[in-house]
């Protein structure tokens, strides 16, 4: 008798077992998340239209974060001899052309502000870094 207890014994404990290891088939394997996709910053300066027409520069303040790069386009709009040059911050002076854009590339300060202006320093404007 003592030799069919221990059989039963044994053979109970394998049923346990293969119901655990049938459990353990039946779960869904747990996977880990898949790490969350960066996006890439958009490559180059931010790219700002300006008009340069009878009102003078629209617009002719432009904000930005400290030392961002960005990218101002010029163009043109009205005949007049005034407008038809243009100072950039670094002190150059281009020509402006009749609806052909001119694109310059400048850095908002920091502090203090950038000016851009005609050929006559008649109609101004400005590039400043957003306090906010």
């Amino acid at each position: 008798m003592r030799a069919s207890f221990v059989v039963a014994a044994a053979l109970a404990l394998l049923a346990c077992e293969k119901k655990d290891a049938d459990k353990a088939a039946e779960k869904p394997a747990v996977s880990t998340p898949a790490p969350a996709v960066k996006t890439a910053a958009p490559a180059g300066p931010r790219t700002v239209p300006i008009e340069a027409n009878d009102k003078g520069y629209v617009p002719d303040k432009i904000t930005g974060k400290a030392n961002e790069k960005l990218k101002l386009v010029f163009t043109r709009t009205i005949d007049a001899e005034c407008l038809a040059e243009l100072k950039t911050p670094d002190g150059k002076l281009h020509k402006l052309e009749m609806n052909k854009p001119l694109e310059v590339e400048v850095t908002v300060p920091a502090t203090g502000k950038l000016a851009f202006a005609c050929g006559m320093d008649m109609f101004q404007g400005h590039i400043v870094a957003d306090v906010n």
